[in-house]
């Protein structure tokens, strides 16, 4: 393999691993009856997998590059967790790769390994290594990179961890790390530092001091879970957590953030939506790019998930020459809409190290919101935010449509460049 990343221990379906390998993809069991061994899927469970719809470039793919693989198979959340594409040999078996995206693989080593599920894997050019979702999941020479500014941790989320995995950033909220494990590996990841092996562990003891800090800081009201990716969690182990996050009273509701059911969509199973079901009220802020990404696949799994009773977000990341485009943009808001999800920021990309070919002016955000504004419905509409580097929290900026203000009066700029005065007393 071309990295440290310790495959994910999923009882029948792969081989055991050490107990090393088994903390670093996620933490062990916890001792509940709510967390039972995993057993491989029942006959019943593959013909439910089996009725997950295929688009036909997925269906191409699989007869292609699994032709022993069933619909069933491929449906599989688990059998695509094993079947990641995780180094030179597989990228270069589906991928016809350039030489610096050849010589950036081989030179790749620590965290934040190459990770694509098949699935995902089926959406990237084969020819074409500037395309948005290849560009977004393929290493280039760019990564190695460091220019002014860039820190592994630009956001301090580190300094701010009250414990291991936890952080306490803003007053009545905390952020859960609960796995340093993605089924796949966005190249601009904010915690690239410690997702997919390296110095950061996570365990089910680390899970108990986060939970243990919580009861005792009652102005905590808000639980978001992230890592890493949650949905990669086995489904008793998240629902163990969920459960024993319930039943802290001062904790009003829970938030998940994932792309899962966007690079893995089959994961979203009958069984997890009526897990979390159980947890309400429960949020779920979901991570997407470009509109390639909008998939039958994707429709049934954001689907499953608002049929659940679920809120559904959208977090955006601005991409230099993938995204960075108002018609783009707009094209991936009005197709979350009609997912029902509800665009809800695009972030200016972070300072991580090795992200300034992905990094954008700050004036391109500001452009496309001046873009959507107006010229589309409000809910397609996101804020754009950056996450202060130092741990400032997230800071909104809007286009500036005060054109001047003074002796009672407000003259404002509207989206179509028209003005007009509005009596402020």
């Amino acid at each position: 393999m071309m990295d440290n990343e310790q495959r994910p221990t999923l009882a029948g379906t792969d081989s055991p691993g050490s107990a090393a390998e088994t903390e670093a993809a996620e933490p062990p069991d916890p001792p509940s009856s709510l967390s039972p061994r995993l057993f491989p899927p029942t006959v019943k469970e593959r013909e439910r997998g089996a009725s997950f719809p295929q688009s036909e470039r997925s269906r191409a793919f699989r007869r292609r590059f699994f032709p022993d693989a069933p619909s069933s198979l491929w449906n599989d959340w688990r059998w695509q967790l094993q079947h990641r594409i995780r180094d030179l040999a597989g990228l270069a078996r589906v991928i016809r790769l350039s030489a610096d995206e050849r010589a950036a693989v081989a030179r790749h080593t620590g965290p934040l390994p190459v990770g694509i599920t098949p699935y995902y894997a089926s959406l990237l050019s084969e020819t074409d290594p500037d395309q948005p979702l290849r560009r977004t999941h393929i290493p280039v020479g760019g990564e190695y990179l460091r220019t002014e500014g860039e820190a592994d941790d630009p956001l301090g989320e580190d300094h701010d961890s009250a414990v291991p995995g936890l952080v306490h950033r803003y007053p009545d909220r905390v952020l859960f790390l609960a796995t340093g494990f993605c089924s796949t590996y966005c190249r601009y990841c904010t915690r690239s530092r410690m997702v997919g092996g390296g110095e950061y562990t996570f365990s089910h003891g680390q899970w108990e001091r986060a939970i243990a800090y919580i009861e005792q800081h009652t102005e905590i009201r808000d639980v978001l879970l992230s890592g890493g990716d949650p949905l990669t969690i086995a489904t008793e182990k998240l629902e163990w957590l969920l459960a024993r996050l319930r039943t802290i009273r001062h904790v009003e509701f829970l938030r998940i953030g994932t792309k899962v059911p966007v690079v893995l969509p089959q994961r979203v199973t009958r069984d997890l939506t009526r897990m979390l079901r159980r947890y309400h009220p429960l949020w779920m802020s979901l991570h997407f790019t470009h509109p390639d990404e909008l998939t039958p696949e994707v429709a049934e799994s954001t689907a499953r998930l608002a049929d659940a009773g679920i809120p559904l977000g959208s977090q955006t990341v601005l991409l230099k020459g993938i995204n960075d485009s108002v018609p783009v943009m707009r094209e991936l808001m009005h197709g979350l809409l009609k997912l029902r999800v509800k665009p809800y920021y695009l972030y200016q990309c972070d300072p991580i190290t090795g992200s300034a070919h992905f990094r954008t002016p700050v004036a391109k955000g500001l452009e496309i919101i001046e873009g959507l504004r107006g010229h589309t419905s409000g809910y397609a509409v996101p804020h754009f935010v950056i996450d202060a580097p130092g741990g400032g929290g997230k800071v909104p900026l809007v286009p500036n449509y005060v054109v001047e203000s003074g002796e009672g009066r407000l003259l404002l700029r509207n989206y179509e460049g028209h003005i007009y005065s509005y009596p402020d007393a």
